[in-house]
């Protein structure tokens, strides 16, 4: 569909290429215990993993900071557990979430064959949301930094997605036209709708299961992108 348009693919990286529930995950089963923490895996993810998605929808839309988020994520994940954990532990436990997320780095199935598949044909960026200390040790640790022109983040961008700024951001770096770039990523908002507000086509990973839509096409096994590239 996009063969003989577009000439530049921007991907999200969370939820997208990097398979961040699984990281995270272990990540968390390290800390947890480390820190003998007194819940388990299974119960804390159950409430951690949709908080995480509500504060960083809050963080995105500029109503909470960086260390806002870091800190409710965890703080309300065990008050509703009713596990009774210490600030100073809970900013501890933040700084080790950080400290160890970008060591495991497993990718959604098919990232690194999609990723040769396009890399001859297309020149491959990534915009992301993620906190740039973080991000730029995920991609280097997982061995994909070699696949991408340019990583545009929202700490580079002074603003998040959806916002239009980070996306023009993304294409001046590119010098690229935004009716010649396809943003692929996983959230409708930040993603899909935020690309499509630029300007740029879009098509939608569906990593959470949710609705089919009428925005863009969408896809749930990267490979998939084969049909449109």
């Amino acid at each position: 569909m996009y063969k003989n348009i577009v000439t530049d693919v921007f991907f999200d990286l969370d939820h997208t290429l990097w398979d961040f529930e699984k990281n995270s995950a272990l990540t968390f089963e390290k800390i947890l215990v480390g820190n003998e923490i007194p819940v388990s895996l299974d119960n804390f993810l159950e409430v951690y993993v949709p908080n995480n998605l509500i504060f960083w929808r809050l963080f995105r839309e500029e109503k909470i900071t960086k260390t806002e988020l870091r800190y409710q994520r965890l703080k309300t994940t065990f008050d509703s557990l009713g596990v009774e954990v210490s600030d100073a532990v809970i900013n501890s436990l933040s700084d080790a979430y950080i400290d160890n997320l970008s060591a495991y780095n497993h990718l959604f199935p098919n990232a690194i064959q999609i990723l040769d598949y396009l890399k001859p044909k297309y020149n491959l960026h990534i915009i992301t949301n993620g906190f740039e200390e973080v991000q730029n040790k995920k991609i280097i640790n997982s061995k994909i930094a070699p696949y991408f022109q340019h990583v545009i983040n929202s700490e580079m961008a002074g603003v998040k997605k959806p916002n239009p700024i980070i996306f023009n951001l993304a294409l001046e770096k590119a010098n690229v036209l935004a009716e010649k770039a396809l943003m692929i990523g996983d959230s409708l908002e930040a993603d899909i709708l935020g690309a499509q507000a630029a300007g740029l086509n879009a098509l939608h990973f569906n990593a959470h299961n949710e609705q089919k839509h009428e925005y863009c096409d969408m896809i749930t096994d990267l490979s998939e992108i084969k049909l449109y590239l």
